[in-house]
């Protein structure tokens, strides 16, 4: 199993200055992806403080890094078009050489919804919604000139048993998990059977979770479970990257 480490660069109460040297020094760090988020709000602390824009960011760190892969952890079906969203994906995979993994879910932050004029509707018609958006984004790529520089590597978040994990078996190449190391067992082994049930191999996803615990305490477990994508999450202004070291460090010591 490849262990990989993600950061989660939440782009909350910062200036995009802070935001930019984060992302820099998780590049030089060592980190395998990093994340941002997709909402118009803080999702805690000061409510109404500083906030910057998810693709916006995204299409900026294609430049601004070489090596690491990028993605939102994660966008909101709701808010673009899914062809649009598609192209966009596909041309920030080119601004970054092919680096791009495109993080997506039903949403569930309201205001979001009602402060940018989005319908908010019920968890259901989001869903329905995402299983339609992927479709259509997987056949606008097929349409696009030029085309990805690879198959763009799709991440769902979410865990809903019988909607979430089946669109994530039937077109995901990663899957994370919010919750613990019980709730990544339990689902993943739901998934491993919607996989077995869309005729997919279910190594063909990638199982991904955050982390806001030591590797020491939590690591060995996780991998256990099933888990190989580790990802912390870091609020403004500060970014710490004291705990992002340790899980690289974590990840460097699996390969010796």
């Amino acid at each position: 199993m490849t262990i990989r480490i993600g950061v989660q660069i939440q782009p909350q109460h910062a200036d995009y200055a802070d935001i930019r040297r984060a992302v820099a020094e998780a590049e030089e760090i060592g980190v395998d992806i990093a994340f941002n988020w997709d909402h118009f709000f803080p999702l805690y602390g000061e409510a109404d403080g500083k906030h910057f824009e998810c693709w916006t960011m995204l299409g900026a760190w294609a430049e601004a890094t070489s090596r690491i892969e990028i993605g939102a952890l994660v966008t909101c079906n709701s808010y673009r078009n899914a062809d649009l969203l598609a192209d966009m994906a596909r041309t920030v995979d080119h601004i970054s050489g092919g680096r791009l993994i495109l993080g997506i879910g039903a949403g569930w932050f309201e205001r979001d919804y009602d402060e940018y004029g989005y319908d908010f509707g019920t968890a259901g018609t989001r869903l329905a919604d995402l299983e339609q958006a992927l479709a259509r984004i997987e056949a606008r790529w097929q349409k696009v000139n030029p085309a990805p520089t690879r198959d763009i590597p799709i991440l769902i978040g979410g865990g809903g048993e019988k909607k979430t994990l089946r669109y994530t078996a039937r077109h995901a190449d990663i899957w994370h998990t919010f919750g613990d190391v019980e709730v990544l067992r339990r689902k993943s082994a739901i998934l491993d059977e919607w996989c077995d049930t869309e005729g997919r191999p279910s190594s063909a996803v990638e199982r991904s979770i955050g982390v806001d615990k030591a590797p020491d305490e939590v690591g060995e477990e996780l991998i256990a479970a099933g888990a190989n994508l580790f990802t912390v999450g870091l609020n403004g202004p500060d970014y710490d990257m004291g705990l992002v070291r340790e899980w690289v460090a974590f990840r460097d010591a699996k390969k010796d």
